[in-house]
This record gives C-alpha cells, sequence and structure tokens, in this order.
C-alpha cells in the first residue's frame, strides 16, 4: 500500500485552524459582551482554541478518521488477496511452462502480465480515491470548525480566535483566554444533532 495514502490529518488540519480566524468587526460595537473568557489587548478582544485537543475531541474527526482507517484497512486486504491470487498463478506456470508448447507459454505469460499491470492500476486508483476522499473530508472538518466559530462569535464578538498548539507560532497562552472545551461542546451538539447515530459524546473532554 503506497504510504501517500496514510492519513494526512495532523498535518493539514493543524493548518486549517492555526491560521487564526480572522473576525474582525468595526469599532462601533459595544465594548460589553456575552464572553467572559476573553481579554482586550490595545482594544481588541482575543481567545483561543488548542487545535490538538479540538480535533481530538471532536466527533466528526474521530468518526471520519475510523471510517477513513477502515477503509484503507479493507482496500490492503483486497490488494493482498489480489496479489497472493496472481503469485499463485504465476507459480502456478512456472511448475507447468515445461509441458506447454511455446506458443501456450507466451499466451499464458502475456495474460499474466497483463494481470499485473491491471492489478497495479487498480491499486493506483484505488489509492487516489481514497487520497481524495481523505481530501475532502478535510476540506469539511475546516468548513465545519470555521462556520461553527462564525456562529459561536455572533454572540461574543471576539476579533481573534487563534489557533494554539505546541510548536507553533503561539509560545504562550493565557488559559483564562481558552474557549477549546466551549467550541468542542458546541461542534459536537450540532454534530449529534445532524448525525443522531454518532458516537457517544465524552462531555469531559481534556482541554
Amino acid at each position: 500500500m503506497n504510504n501517500n495514502t496514510s492519513l494526512i490529518w495532523n498535518a493539514v488540519l493543524t493548518v486549517a485552524v492555526i491560521v487564526l480566524f480572522f473576525l474582525h468587526f468595526s469599532g462601533n460595537k459595544s465594548s460589553s459582551f456575552s464572553g467572559s473568557d476573553s481579554t482586550g489587548i490595545g482594544g481588541r478582544r482575543i481567545v483561543y482554541v488548542q487545535v490538538d485537543s479540538l480535533l481530538t475531541n471532536y466527533t466528526f474527526f474521530d468518526d471520519t478518521r475510523k471510517e477513513l482507517e477502515n477503509k484503507r484497512f479493507q482496500l490492503e486486504n483486497d490488494l493482498a488477496n489480489r496479489g497472493r491470487s496472481l503469485e499463485n498463478e504465476i507459480k502456478f506456470f512456472q511448475q507447468k511452462a515445461q509441458t506447454m508448447t511455446l506458443d501456450q507459454a507466451r499466451s499464458t505469460e502475456a495474460q499474466l502480465g497483463k494481470k499485473q499491470q491491471d492489478l497495479i492500476a487498480y491499486r493506483d486508483r484505488s489509492a487516489q480515491t481514497l487520497a481524495q476522499e481523505e481530501a475532502d473530508k478535510n476540506g469539511e472538518l475546516y468548513d465545519k470548525i470555521y462556520e461553527y466559530i462564525e456562529k459561536y462569535n455572533r454572540d461574543n464578538d471576539y476579533e481573534f480566535v487563534l489557533g494554539y498548539s505546541k510548536g507553533g507560532g503561539i509560545l504562550f497562552a493565557d488559559s483564562t483566554l481558552n474557549v477549546t472545551q466551549k467550541m468542542i461542546d458546541g461542534l459536537n451538539e450540532e454534530y449529534k444533532k445532524n448525525n443522531p447515530n454518532a458516537a457517544k459524546i465524552d462531555s469531559t473532554a481534556k482541554k
């Protein structure tokens, strides 16, 4: 199985959230707002979200990851079975080649070569299909988070919602500005509402 089909969540999704959801509002808004977990820096209202924790505890992300891993596992088994079948055919041909006529041997060899090429093409097509599905799910995850932040911000009027992760561009973040759990709870609630069969949400998820 080509390593190119492995999950690329952490790399893509960290960028998707850490890039700063820059929600800048006009200066005529009231200085009083419902969120008590933000602060003013030079007149700016800022909070942050812990990216790793958000992804770990977002049910949509977890369900999608399991779904894609299962598809990759099934594809790997399928390819392994097809490969073993072809290998057995080749071994059988090698054992019987001495008893075949030259034309029979050439014909069988050509057929086996065609089957090998078809298997390689099938592997490549399947890997591309899975990689595209992963990319689509990454985009869907980004959209869900972005849309929820916009919705959440209608009641809070934050000017910046930062994505924080170890090794990222933000070296320090005051924990009083952490709204990760609120985001997790809200995202999971919406996901559960739209997906009744979703896995049970752990309300005790760590920040």
